[in-house]
């Protein structure tokens, strides 16, 4: 259940800690980085972002979800005002942060600051292409090397100023069937909105979502509320599901159920309200991914959407009287 994808009920796992010596801390131990970049073996580039992505996954982030945003948020270098390509953008983005200005130990020193001690960077890679020449033939040729170094977010840092984030207004419209959905909730949890970040908390019992003019459209903004409060009905004061009453391991079978459970009733939820039609080829492709960990589960599938159904007519306030599946 992520944080930048409806339904994060977990904080963000943290990910390798830089400390003044500039050393990773993780299960995996890498040596100190000195310079800017190192250059490194291609698989062990790999293992790096890997790693990162797996962390984020365990902690329920899918990076490359995320249904609020816009351009403005682009993660960029602070320095060069580069932004930032392919899988980095997904690994910054979903660290967090409200600014998307980056920059590297050095670069902060540079401007008179500092990444604040205990602080946790964050891997960027980028291709080089590096000439070699075959001693037997003389021959010059050139191979792709996968390079990797740390930054900080300018969150991260004392010290340092950056510009402003200028986001263009956007005008939300409320769709009303969608917000009576949401308004006539029984002993419906609280709502905040603002951050990054869309997350029930299950110990606060508190929904947390950005503010509704980052989304892409009210459908996205609706359809990721819904997700959350799906999330929320499981809580021990309503449908006491123990997908959230209880303490689960990412992956296994009470994980992928909740997960499945608040993506299907979200999507029976958006069809309740008539916003399927805009917002379903993500929600299937969002299920489809966890139904490869259930194929040899024949029966999860049947008792999660049981389960969502019971979630919506608590949503609803359906007073429906059926057996437990």
């Amino acid at each position: 259940m992520d944080e930048h994808h409806p339904g994060c009920i977990r904080q963000l796992c943290p990910s390798p800690e830089i400390h003044d010596n500039r050393q990773w801390q993780s299960p995996i131990q890498f040596k100190p980085i000195k310079g800017l970049t190192r250059a490194i073996r291609m698989g062990t580039a790999y293992e790096v972002i890997t790693d990162r992505i797996l962390k984020l996954l365990e902690a329920g982030t899918v990076p490359w979800h995320r249904p609020w945003g816009g351009d403005e948020r682009h993660p960029r270098n602070l320095v060069s005002d580069k932004r930032y390509r392919g899988v980095n953008v997904f690994l910054l983005s979903a660290a967090g942060y409200e600014a998307p200005y980056w920059l590297t130990f050095k670069q902060a020193r540079h401007r008179d600051g500092y990444v604040r001690k205990g602080e946790r960077g964050f891997p960027c890679v980028f291709w080089k292409w590096v000439d070699r020449d075959d001693p037997d033939t003389g021959e010059t040729t050139r191979h792709p090397f996968l390079r990797y170094y740390t930054v900080f977010n300018v969150e991260q840092c004392e010290g340092i100023e950056y510009p402003d984030l200028t986001i263009p207004d956007r005008v939300f419209s409320p769709i009303q069937r969608c917000q009576d959905v949401v308004a006539n909730m029984p002993r419906a949890p609280p709502i905040g909105h603002g951050g990054v970040r869309a997350i029930y908390d299950p110990q606060s019992g508190r929904v947390q979502i950005p503010l509704r003019e980052r989304f892409d459209g009210p459908e996205a903004y609706y359809s990721t509320m819904f997700h959350e409060l799906v999330h929320s009905t499981g809580h021990e004061s309503r449908l006491a599901r123990p997908g959230i009453t209880q303490s689960i391991v990412f992956g296994s079978r009470t994980y992928s159920k909740e997960e499945l459970v608040a993506e299907m009733g979200a999507t029976f939820l958006c069809g309740h309200t008539g916003i399927e039609n805009a917002v379903i080829d993500n929600s299937a492709s969002y299920i489809a991914s966890w139904l490869g960990r259930l194929r040899n589960d024949s029966r999860l599938v049947v008792q999660s959407a049981a389960q969502s159904q019971k979630a919506v007519d608590y949503v609803l306030d359906r007073q429906v009287e059926a057996k437990s599946v």
